[in-house]
């Protein structure tokens, strides 16, 4: 323990030796187990899987991603402190909190009130009370980090008016990028581009929310024991399905295009993939950017006999060739989620009525699918893309598949790579 630490220490004690925490001896064991690691100086080096491992005993293999037990009982741990402070914590000398989105506990030393004023201090940040149901503040979020979609779509459309507005300035547009977007600079058709906003389920009253692939539809929460096993432990609030989020890789993805095709083509607009309609897949040019999970009901009429087909982790070969593999698997660590490999899937085809122009950016990961877009908005990028996928006339195939292999550290792609294509025809 440090030196000047005692008075948070002995604070400690008497959080896990009070009534509020007498009842739950996995929560003590997390408290004493964070208050540790903040008193060494060690508390900026932990994560979920160490927490899951060494706090709670979850086993090696255990994956935050797929278990939400960490991030639960931290939020259970900062409602509970919230309950100490307001009753019998509300004299301690010492505040100590938990800040939401971190495992790093804080404490400050409570200045001692005035002899002649003692009604007029009250205990530092304490809340009113407030129902059970209404008290759940840890945002519980499933497959990465999440921006509100409101953001996402207020700072698209400033890009796109900024880039129309210098027009003249752009000197990003080169020969290669010419043919890589030509069928969509060319076309009279309005182009959507559609960022997913997958499904969340929320609990009314709380800040708390769940995403997991498997629930793709509202009507799948009836049959998820996650969900189920979380609302009880919330007080058993109604479920809410929310389109409210979108994944930070396609924010990034939005600006990238944005920046890039708003120059040249006046009539593009950024849609979320939830409120995409069929009939708009018929009628503009569409390009999607997200996991295909959120847009599969949408694809049905796109004219695509695939040869590549996107998987929870990496891309699948339905008729690999002698020396290519039948599986890209991604390669991404479970106790360093924000880095490793995965592959994306560039797939162009044409849309429902055989006219359109449709492209679909996709991976496992948000990453993935910044760096797909990356590589076809860089200059230097595009003109690797061109070589490896140009016909032998020097032009772009109408339809193809591109697979590519995006590194990426703390959440930013740092090496595209071209890993394999197929030229494809449209179903007959």
């Amino acid at each position: 323990m440090l030196l000047g630490q005692q008075e948070p220490q002995a604070e400690i004690d008497r959080i896990l030796e009070s009534g509020t925490f007498h009842s739950s001896a996995v929560l003590r064991r997390l408290l004493r187990f964070l208050a540790d690691k903040a008193f060494s100086g060690e508390a900026d080096q932990l994560n979920e899987y160490a927490i899951g491992v060494d706090s709670l005993g979850k086993p090696p293999t255990y994956d935050p991603r797929q278990d939400a037990t960490v991030r639960l009982n931290v939020g259970r741990i900062r409602q509970k402190l919230a309950e100490y402070y307001r009753d019998e914590g509300k004299d301690d000398p010492v505040f100590i909190e938990l800040p939401k989105g971190r495992f790093k506990l804080k404490w400050e030393i409570r200045a001692k009130p005035p002899l002649e004023l003692p009604k007029a201090v009250e205990a530092p940040k304490a809340e009113p009370s407030i129902p059970r149901v209404q008290r759940g503040r840890a945002a519980i979020v499933i497959s990465g980090a999440l921006v509100l979609s409101v953001i996402w779509g207020c700072y698209s459309t400033v890009l796109l008016w900024r880039a129309r507005q210098n027009q003249t300035q752009t000197a990003a547009w080169t020969p290669e990028l010419e043919q890589l977007w030509r069928p969509f600079i060319a076309s009279k058709r309005p182009l959507i581009v559609a960022i997913a906003d997958p499904l969340f389920f929320g609990f009314e009253g709380t800040d708390v929310y769940l995403r997991k692939v498997d629930l793709r539809r509202p009507d799948d929460a009836s049959g998820s024991r996650e969900l189920a096993a979380l609302r009880r432990a919330l007080g058993n609030p109604a479920i809410e399905p929310l389109h409210s989020f979108i994944p930070t890789g396609e924010v990034m993805s939005s600006f990238l295009v944005g920046k890039l095709l708003g120059t040249r083509k006046p009539d593009v607009s950024l849609q979320r993939g939830s409120q995409v309609l069929l009939r708009g897949l018929a009628e503009n040019d569409v390009v999607l950017i997200g996991p295909e999970i959120v847009f599969d009901q949408k694809l049905v009429g796109i004219q695509l006999q695939p040869e590549l087909t996107p998987m929870p982790n990496g891309i699948r070969n339905l008729h690999p060739r002698p020396g290519e593999p039948a599986f890209f698997a991604d390669t991404v660590s479970s106790s360093s989620p924000d880095n490793g490999e995965v592959y994306a899937l560039v797939s162009r085809a044409q849309g429902p009525l055989g006219s359109a122009n449709f492209e679909s950016f996709t991976s496992s990961r948000t990453w993935g699918r910044q760096g797909a877009i990356q590589a076809f908005t860089d200059p230097a990028l595009a003109r690797m893309l061109f070589e490896r996928i140009k016909t032998p006339s020097g032009e772009i195939p109408r339809g193809f598949q591109i697979v590519l292999k995006v590194k990426f550290r703390d959440t930013v792609p740092v090496n595209i790579s071209y890993v394999m294509h197929r030229v494809i025809t449209s179903l007959p």
